[in-house]
C-alpha cells in the first residue's frame, strides 16, 4: 500500500517568492502574513509605510519585505520587472464606489477601470515575466469577488470590473499552463475591512448582506487569507483557471 504524503508539507512555501499588492490592510495584510507564516520571502506593497512596518514586525523574522509605493504607478512595473524572479503573485488592488447605475460619473467609471482592471492586467504581465526567469513555474491568485459571479443594485462598474477579472484568470489560465503557471481566483463575499467599513456600518445595509447569506454573517480576513494560501501552494498543484468561493453560500442560491 502506498504511504500518502504528509498533507500538511503540501502546503509549505519555504524558498518561494511572494507578491502581494494592497498588502498594508485588510485581505492583503492577512494573506501577506499567511504566505509569510507558510515559509515564504513576501514582498507586501503599500502606499503607507507604517504599515508596511507592522506587518513586517508581526510576521515571522525576515520574512516580509516592503515596498512603500503606488502599485498602480509605472514605477512599480519597473520594480518587478527588475526581480530575478517570482513564485507567486497575488493581485490585491482594487475600489468600490457604489452609486445607482445611471448617476455613475465618468470618473467612476474609468476609476474603476484603471485599478480594478487596467492595473491588475498589467501587474499580472511584469509577474509573469519574472516567473518565467526564475524557471520554476508560478502561481497568481487574483482577489475578485462574489459580485464577479453575480449582479448587485448600485455595484454595475464593481460587477463588471470583477466579471472582466474572471475571465482574465480563465484566459491566463489556459495560456500559462504549459508553462507551469496556475491562475485562479479567490471570490468573497462582504468582508470586514477598512474599505466595507462604511458600507456596513448601515445597520439597513447590513442586515441586507447578511439577509443574503446562507452563512448568516460577513466575513473575516481570516477566513480569506487561508483560501489564497491554498491556490498559491503545491496543495493546489492542479487547480487553474477555478474560481474558490469564499462567500458564505451567496452565490449557491
Amino acid at each position: 500500500m502506498s504511504v500518502l504524503p504528509d498533507p500538511f508539507a503540501a502546503f509549505s512555501l519555504e524558498g518561494r517568492v511572494a507578491l502581494v499588492t494592497g498588502a498594508g490592510k485588510g485581505i492583503g495584510r492577512a494573506a501577506a502574513l499567511a504566505l509569510a507564516q507558510a515559509g515564504a520571502q513576501v514582498i507586501a506593497v503599500a502606499r503607507t509605510g507604517t504599515d508596511l512596518a507592522e506587518l513586517a514586525a508581526e510576521a515571522p523574522a525576515g520574512r516580509v519585505e516592503g515596498w512603500e509605493m503606488d502599485a498602480t504607478a509605472p514605477a512599480f512595473l519597473d520594480r518587478i520587472r527588475a526581480l530575478p524572479g517570482l513564485d507567486i503573485l497575488v493581485n490585491n488592488l482594487g475600489i468600490n464606489r457604489p452609486l445607482p447605475f445611471t448617476e455613475v460619473p465618468v470618473e467612476t467609471l474609468d476609476a474603476m477601470l484603471s485599478v480594478n482592471v487596467r492595473t491588475t492586467f498589467l501587474v499580472s504581465q511584469v509577474a509573469v515575466d519574472a516567473m518565467r526567469r526564475g524557471g520554476r513555474g508560478g502561481a497568481v491568485i487574483q482577489v475578485s469577488s462574489q459580485m464577479g459571479h453575480v449582479g448587485s443594485p448600485r455595484r454595475t462598474v464593481y460587477c463588471m470590473t470583477k466579471h472582466a477579472l474572471e475571465g482574465l484568470t480563465k484566459a491566463m489560465a489556459v495560456e500559462l499552463a504549459p508553462e507551469g503557471i496556475r491562475v485562479n481566483s479567490v471570490c468573497p463575499t462582504f468582508i470586514e475591512t477598512p474599505l466595507t467599513a462604511p458600507m456596513l456600518a448601515d445597520h439597513s445595509f447590513r442586515e441586507f448582506v447578511q439577509s443574503r447569506i446562507p452563512l448568516g454573517r460577513v466575513g473575516r480576513v481570516g477566513e480569506v487569507a487561508p483560501a489564497i494560501l491554498f491556490l498559491a501552494s503545491p496543495a493546489a498543484s492542479l487547480i487553474t483557471g477555478a474560481a474558490l468561493m469564499v462567500d458564505g453560500g451567496w452565490t449557491a442560491q
